[in-house]
């Protein structure tokens, strides 16, 4: 009679355990982490596109060094900047995104310094690479809010109760978001 009843406790255990959210929680970090690896994939394509235009820019202008080495040297430091997903804490999201920052800015001074060069301008790959930057710099911010989405879930998943009682167990920690730049909520001023 005493095995009966350890096998019928050991079953509760088993199907008790089997609803905890252990399962969820794992479905959602590992969603967490694809909509990182495709932050990151976004990112990339970003840096593998810089050295074509820098390049294109060089070829059809007499252009100055200071600008293309700012922007080659962003791209250094952008791509220096590895985050693992198990690593996603705001601190390590907001160094990510500083170093990405420098880069949209060196591309930013180095698309506005072109504007002195009408038949850059005019050059059919240099406008189909900025094009490419354009379509990236789209799928980046898309990238970005899927991740925030997934983070938002799986976040809401670990601290809900019961579930927060068997992420504390398991190690399950919140992860970062991407948060807006200071200054963001304000409108740019474009001068010419």
């Amino acid at each position: 009679m005493k095995k009966i009843f350890f096998y019928l406790i050991g079953f509760l255990m088993i199907n008790s355990l089997s609803s905890c959210g252990y399962n969820t929680m794992v479905q959602k970090d590992e969603t967490v982490e694809t909509a990182w690896a495709n932050v990151q994939n976004a990112y990339q394509r970003r840096a593998d596109l810089i050295p074509n235009l820098v390049n294109t820019v060089k070829g059809a202008a007499n252009f100055e060094r200071e600008t293309l080495e700012s922007v080659i040297n962003a791209r250094a430091k952008a791509t220096s900047v590895q985050l693992n997903a198990d690593d996603l804490t705001p601190e390590n999201l907001q160094r990510f995104q500083a170093a990405q920052n420098e880069l949209g800015g060196a591309l930013s001074r180095l698309l506005v310094s072109v504007e002195r060069y009408p038949e850059l301008k005019a050059n059919q790959n240099f406008l189909e690479l900025q094009a490419q930057l354009e379509g990236t710099e789209n799928r980046i911010s898309v990238e970005r809010r899927k991740f925030n989405e997934a983070v938002q879930d799986y976040n809401t998943t670990v601290r809900s109760f019961p579930n927060n009682l068997m992420a504390g167990i398991f190690g399950f920690e919140r992860k970062g978001h991407f948060q807006a730049d200071p200054g963001a909520e304000r409108a740019p001023t474009v001068q010419f």
